[in-house]
C-alpha cells in the first residue's frame, strides 16, 4: 500500500481571488477548477482551494499551522515575494539547518518556504 501527499485543502471564502493570488504572487499554475474548488501546482507541490461544504461551520479561514514548501533557491524566492505578499517573518537561517521565510496568503494562511543550508 502506498500513500502520497499530503495535499492541503484550504477552505476559502472566494476561490477565484485565492486562485489569482497563488498564480500571480506565488507562481503556482492552474491545474483544475469548478465553481467551488480549484487545484494549483508548482513543481512537485500541490494545493487545493475549496469553499467550505455544508458539513462544517465556516465563518472565516482558520488553520493552526502553516504550509511548508522546500525550494532550491529560497533567497531568490524571498527577493521575488517580500514586497508582493504580507510577510509573516523575514528570511532567516535557523538552528535546525533551514534557511526560510514565511508570507501570508490573501486569506491569512501562513505559507513558509525553506531550503537546507550546507
Amino acid at each position: 500500500m502506498s500513500i502520497e501527499g499530503p495535499i492541503p485543502i484550504l477552505h476559502v471564502a472566494d476561490v477565484g481571488a485565492t486562485l489569482r493570488f497563488y498564480q500571480a504572487i506565488l507562481g503556482f499554475e492552474y491545474a483544475g477548477k469548478t465553481d467551488s474548488w480549484a487545484s494549483l501546482e508548482r513543481g512537485g507541490a500541490e494545493v487545493m482551494l475549496s469553499l467550505p461544504n455544508a458539513h462544517e461551520p465556516f465563518t472565516k479561514p482558520t488553520f493552526t499551522g502553516s504550509l511548508y514548501f522546500r525550494c532550491d533557491d529560497v533567497d531568490a524566492l524571498w527577493a521575488a515575494l517580500k514586497d508582493r505578499a504580507a510577510v509573516a517573518y523575514p528570511i532567516e537561517t535557523f538552528d535546525n539547518g533551514m534557511r526560510e521565510f514565511a508570507v501570508r496568503d490573501n486569506n491569512g494562511y501562513i505559507i513558509e518556504f525553506g531550503e537546507p543550508v550546507n
